[in-house]
């Protein structure tokens, strides 16, 4: 009797596994086939199966606080990133800053230089002008004393220029023109004379 009650006890419990097994297939089968079929149909209306599950996952509660904890952290890494890239911005606007006024430095030095260069050169210009109207006016008031002297008197012209130190009675001798001066050496004393052809000769080339 006991055996057979042992034997009737493994037989239920087997029966028992078999009849959950087929609970199982009866339920999770249909229902992969539906999952596969309702997916073949959304995708073949056009509709996004991914949008359309994190669609439907945001409204669970759970997920749901998840996503809004997620999005709560965003923006506040987003604008931990921009205050970096803002701060980086703002360095690199400074250092240019100081590189344009470095070049600005130079630029007003450079300007200072070349204003001072052309102010020299101006009035080294001027100095030259006016050495060269010196230089001129001289040169006509010589050419002037040499007409005087030409125009004067041999006998009256002889005697002034015997009285002048060589150097400028010689100038004076040599711009004469040869008839005017053996008419003023005539008039000379022999020394002075022979003195001041000596030096017109040692002048001439």
């Amino acid at each position: 009797m006991r055996k057979k009650s042992e034997s009737n006890g493994l037989e239920e419990l087997e029966e028992s596994k078999i009849s959950k097994f087929q609970w199982f297939l009866v339920i999770f089968i249909p229902l992969i086939f539906a999952v596969t079929v309702a997916l073949i149909v959304f995708t073949v209306a056009g509709v996004n199966v991914v949008e359309k599950a994190k669609e439907m996952s945001a409204k669970i509660p759970f997920i749901e606080l998840d996503q809004k904890d997620e999005e709560k952290d965003r923006p506040a890494k987003s604008d931990e990133k921009v205050s970096m890239k803002l701060e980086k911005l703002e360095t690199e606007i400074e250092n240019k800053e100081k590189e344009i006024d470095k070049l600005e430095s130079i630029i007003d030095t450079r300007d200072k230089a070349i204003e001072k260069a052309e102010a020299e050169k101006q009035q080294l210009q001027t100095e030259m002008n006016q050495l060269k109207d010196s230089q001129n006016n001289s040169k006509q008031a010589f050419k002037d004393i040499i007409r005087t002297y030409e125009t004067m008197a041999p006998k009256k012209a002889a005697p002034i220029i015997t009285e002048m130190n060589d150097e400028d009675a010689v100038e004076i001798l040599s711009s004469m023109k040869a008839a005017t001066l053996a008419k003023v050496l005539e008039q000379m004393t022999t020394a002075d004379a022979a003195r001041l052809t000596k030096k017109l000769t040692e002048q001439s080339p």
